[in-house]
């Protein structure tokens, strides 16, 4: 078993770790909020009081993290990762972020003697309890082997993805797909309510039917039809408005870079910047729907 050193511990590192834990892993968790670290404390997690102190002795250190910022000043900060780990850790960043930041992470890691693989998931929080996450590995072939091993516990699904940044690069477009899947169930839900169609009967319908897709079946905003929306808790977040944000712009700036046009993408980002200025960013993502009836949220 390892000594896995574990930075942010939020909705989704809580119950990843805690999978990790269950298979015998000793996880050294480190996050600045210190309601997480007591969360993940309660899952098995041993709370290290610095980030230097959670990946100093680690055979391997995980990041699940916000933004490209935040991963950037975690591993390359004069207190962070690289400085504190030894060489021979296994570094795996499972947060969502930009193929620059992911690009930057991969250099500086190997000029210093690391492994590092970009390793980001789809699948939830419902995915992260239930340890069945698909992860998306970019990187070195033996660094993607290894990372592959360790993160077993918490996936259903691992995916060598090819070099590095290609992990990134797939999650960057499953999100933006996701996202796209949410907006329409948003105006197919809506439309259909004022067709006088009962709510359940048409979810019926469409979860057996073309109009399918994991939005449909997991994020649903309406309440009272499936159990993991947040429409059943007042649109309390699942995944904030303000990350679906991110992670759409992520979407965009790389169809810039690639000069790739997307329409489809730059609506629901419209959307979602709309419910961030609003003051609704901390709410669930699915309170898109708000844009079709005005009188929800």
């Amino acid at each position: 078993m390892a000594t896995i050193g574990w930075i942010g511990l939020g909705h989704m590192g809580s119950r990843m770790t805690a999978n990790l834990v269950k298979d015998g892993h000793t996880v050294l968790g480190f996050d600045l909020d210190p309601a997480a670290v007591d969360a993940a404390a309660a899952g098995g997690v041993q709370p290290a009081p610095s980030l230097a102190e959670a990946v100093r002795e680690a055979d391997a250190v995980v990041t699940m993290l916000p933004k490209g910022e935040h991963a950037r000043a975690v591993y390359l900060g004069e207190n962070g990762v690289l400085a504190n780990a030894a060489p021979s850790t296994l570094l795996v960043d499972s947060s969502t972020i930009d193929i620059d930041s992911a690009r930057t992470l991969h250099d500086t890691a190997r000029e210093r003697g690391f492994r590092f693989v970009d390793a980001p998931v789809s699948g939830g929080i419902s995915g992260a309890a239930a340890g069945t996450l698909t992860f998306m590995l970019g990187g070195e072939s033996d660094a993607v082997e290894a990372a592959a091993t360790l993160i077993e516990p918490m996936s259903g699904n691992i995916i060598r993805t090819g070099a590095a940044t290609s992990g990134q690069a797939a999650k960057i477009c499953n999100n933006m797909m996701l996202l796209i899947n949410l907006a329409g169930c948003a105006e197919g839900a809506v439309l259909a309510q004022r067709l006088g169609l009962d709510p359940q009967v048409f979810w019926n319908v469409a979860a057996v039917s073309s109009a399918d897709s994991w939005a449909l079946r997991t994020w649903y905003p309406v309440p009272g039809i499936v159990e993991t929306s947040a429409a059943n808790n007042g649109f309390d977040a699942t995944f904030t408005a303000d990350l679906a944000n991110k992670d759409i712009g992520l979407a965009l700036a790389a169809a810039e870079s690639t000069e790739t046009v997307l329409p489809a993408a730059q609506l629901v980002q419209a959307q979602l910047q709309e419910l961030v200025d609003s003051g609704r960013g901390g709410k669930d993502c699915s309170l898109i729907i708000s844009h079709i009836d005005p009188a929800i949220g």
